[in-house]
């Protein structure tokens, strides 16, 4: 069990993390994008973000576009400008609300409905 909620709770950590991600700056010529605050590409992060992908909360924007990290001032780095490839990943409507947690308002404001209505009719 606590398993099971250590493991959503990084899945949540990591929607978070993706929703913060932005295009700081476009190079030209290639049209290659700078995203500030990126999402970290690991084996962690890369199971994380295909399960919150079969659960519909985030989707490819472009697949397999060339990626490098930039050096630790923030130069690009020299020679082969990039190493890989991956995914750039976007929230759906629906990873923005496990982020705002509104199925979990929902619930609670179903509860307290049923509840005042069987207290209502309870004599």
């Amino acid at each position: 069990m606590l398993k099971h909620l250590r493991y959503n709770f990084r899945i949540h950590k990591i929607l978070r993390r993706l929703a913060k991600q932005r295009v700081k700056t476009v190079f030209q010529p290639g049209n290659i994008w700078l995203i500030e605050y990126a999402v970290e590409d690991n084996e962690e992060t890369d199971a994380l973000l295909k399960t919150c992908f079969m659960r519909g909360w985030v989707e490819p924007l472009k697949d397999s576009v060339p990626m490098q990290k930039l050096g630790p001032d923030g130069s690009l780095p020299k020679g082969n400008l990039f190493e890989s490839h991956a995914p750039v990943w976007k929230l759906t409507d629906s990873g923005w609300a496990i982020i705002q947690r509104r199925h979990f308002f929902m619930i609670l404001g179903l509860i307290v409905a049923l509840t005042s209505v069987i207290l209502t009719f309870n004599p």
